[in-house]
């Protein structure tokens, strides 16, 4: 039976309806996230600066990209950061909401929110005291390394290229894990509960309980950990900027820092959104295949 003319009349309203309660937010982000993606996407293949009009190179930018040191240099620091903060994170998370989802709801909420605290707290509140822990004169760090005997001498944490880096992803670990455990202590409080004691009954130790049973359950908390947890490790800009300047001798650099030393210190607009969209590809493809390798997991 077709729709009547008062019915078809009541959905073209409530469409209508639909559509301008969603229009500032569409206005918003048509204007503040699709525009400038692709006006970086367009600038990237123009010498855009701020004192002269804009010339077309073509590739020229992506040309020179992968022939800058600094570039590569940056792009090399920015791997490490994801390759070791990533797995760190989700593996700390996973292990810690393990150990106090089951606990009392009162002592769980507490360290939820401890772990979270740093989550909340302003990223230069952070920077500040990781910066006085890590004072090469009266930082924590050199006092008990010192007291202990590990250490001989004060050792410059973040003036010394061997160091510096190490030192930015400690912070960054301590400042990622939070909403990951809240997540996980969620996402293990929801697990099938039937079927952890079935396999108990059947003489599944806590091993077996975990990979067999909780791990498929809770695979959709693990993909959106990974997937934000990388794309927050690639945008690794603030601790960088606030911390060391992208040195020593560029031993700290990470792309996002660079796109903004290129783009507003140097004003190459151009180039330096070339290396957004190289970065926003990196990210996607690596993105791609944490969804990949999950849902082969999941269908495991």
């Amino acid at each position: 039976m077709g729709k009547t003319p008062m019915s078809r009349a009541l959905v073209r309203r409530e469409t209508i309806s639909g559509y301008l309660f969603l229009l500032p937010s569409l206005i918003f982000f048509v204007g503040f996230v699709v525009y400038p993606m692709v006006m970086c996407i367009y600038t990237s293949f123009f010498d855009a600066t701020m004192n002269r009009k804009d010339i077309f190179i073509g590739l020229a930018n992506y040309k020179e990209l992968f022939r800058d040191p600094i570039f590569l240099r940056a792009l090399k620091n920015t791997a490490i950061i994801v390759l070791v903060s990533v797995p760190v994170t989700c593996g700390f998370s996973l292990w810690v909401s393990s150990a106090i989802y089951k606990m009392r709801a009162p002592i769980r909420s507490a360290f939820r929110c401890i772990f979270y605290l740093p989550v909340v707290t302003g990223s230069v509140a952070v920077t500040v005291v990781w910066k006085w822990m890590y004072n090469n004169y009266y930082g924590i760090f050199n006092y008990l390394g010192k007291a202990v005997g590990l250490l001989d001498k004060n050792i410059n944490w973040l003036g010394d290229e061997r160091f510096a880096l190490g030192c930015i992803i400690l912070i960054l670990l301590t400042t990622s894990v939070g909403q990951p455990i809240v997540l996980y202590v969620s996402a293990l409080g929801n697990v099938d509960q039937s079927l952890v004691e079935a396999a108990q009954v059947d003489g599944a130790n806590n091993m077996q309980v975990f990979w067999r049973i909780k791990w498929p359950q809770i695979m959709p908390t693990t993909l959106y950990v990974l997937v934000i947890t990388t794309i927050n490790s690639f945008q690794c800009f603030a601790l960088i900027q606030l911390l060391t300047s992208g040195g020593p001798n560029h031993s700290t650099d990470t792309i996002m820092y660079y796109i903004y030393y290129e783009a507003f210190k140097l004003y190459r607009y151009g180039y330096g959104n070339a290396m957004g969209v190289i970065l926003a590809i990196i990210i996607a493809i690596f993105s791609a295949i944490q969804f990949k390798l999950a849902k082969a997991d999941t269908s495991y």
